[in-house]
């Protein structure tokens, strides 16, 4: 087992394409990071394969703030110590919808509940009438790929110096930002196809590099979209940056936690 890191920093996307939380303490489970992307809209416009709406055809979603009604409900399982005292391996009772039920902060403001059909009406703004949006809720994260995102710091600020921009991790929308032992962007590359222990007891095992889209082209405070990002990202680094992984063992992390390569 070798040390390869430390966590930099934890988030999760309560609604997908909205904005994220910082988290102190973080479940990763089977499904994902708790309460991370449990809603979404879908958009009739969208593929069956993918249904949902996204920043890629609303780029105002990244305004929107959700917030969990009871946050102390949707931090970790609530008989998550109870479980981990009687052995390893035994899963907790994940939540039941009702305790991820979240209100959103609109950018003008106001607080709505995440099915209050005004915000539907915000959320259709400016794209095809085509867009009819409904509310769809799941205990299990609504990702793109894989439950869990990773990218590095180094990755990140090695990014933001190719694209000329400000090194601002949240254009990356990654689970977990971690510190690198060996100083090297895009050094969790060479983590695809092995085990990571990551705490005192999650295991991540890491499938794939991250195929990147639209999302990072813009700006997380303005929404400005910047096409010369994704370019020089797809010319440069064959569209990719981060690695995606799947929960093999469910445990907490916190920031600061070590990351140890486990094959």
């Amino acid at each position: 087992m070798k040390i390869v890191g430390k966590i930099e920093s934890l988030w999760r996307y309560p609604v997908k394409s909205m904005r994220g939380d910082e988290l102190q303490e973080a479940f990763v489970g089977f499904p994902g990071v708790y309460g991370d992307r449990v809603h979404a809209f879908r958009s009739s416009a969208a593929p069956k394969g993918f249904p949902y709406l996204t920043g890629r055809e609303q780029e105002s979603l990244l305004l929107y703030r959700p917030r969990f009604r009871h946050p102390e409900r949707a931090m970790k399982p609530v008989n998550l110590a109870e479980a981990e005292a009687l052995g390893s391996g035994l899963t907790p009772v994940y939540a039941d919808l009702a305790d991820f039920v979240v209100d959103v902060d609109t950018p003008a403001g106001e607080r709505l509940a995440i099915d209050d059909p005004r915000l539907i009406s915000m959320l259709r703004e400016g794209i095809p009438e085509s867009h009819e949006l409904t509310l769809l809720r799941s205990v299990r994260a609504m990702t793109d790929c894989r439950p869990v995102s990773i990218i590095s710091m180094q990755t990140v600020r090695q990014l933001s110096k190719e694209f000329g921009v400000a090194a601002d991790e949240r254009r990356f929308r990654a689970n977990l930002y971690i510190h690198l032992e060996s100083g090297k962007a895009f050094g969790e590359d060479e983590f695809v196809g092995r085990t990571l222990r990551i705490g005192a007891r999650a295991q991540i095992a890491v499938e794939k590099r991250d195929s990147r889209c639209k999302m990072i082209t813009l700006d997380p405070d303005t929404v400005q979209a910047n096409p010369e990002v994704m370019k020089r990202l797809a010319r440069d680094h064959e569209g990719m940056a981060g690695i995606y992984g799947a929960v093999l063992t469910e445990g907490s992390v916190r920031p600061g936690d070590a990351i140890a390569l486990l094959d």
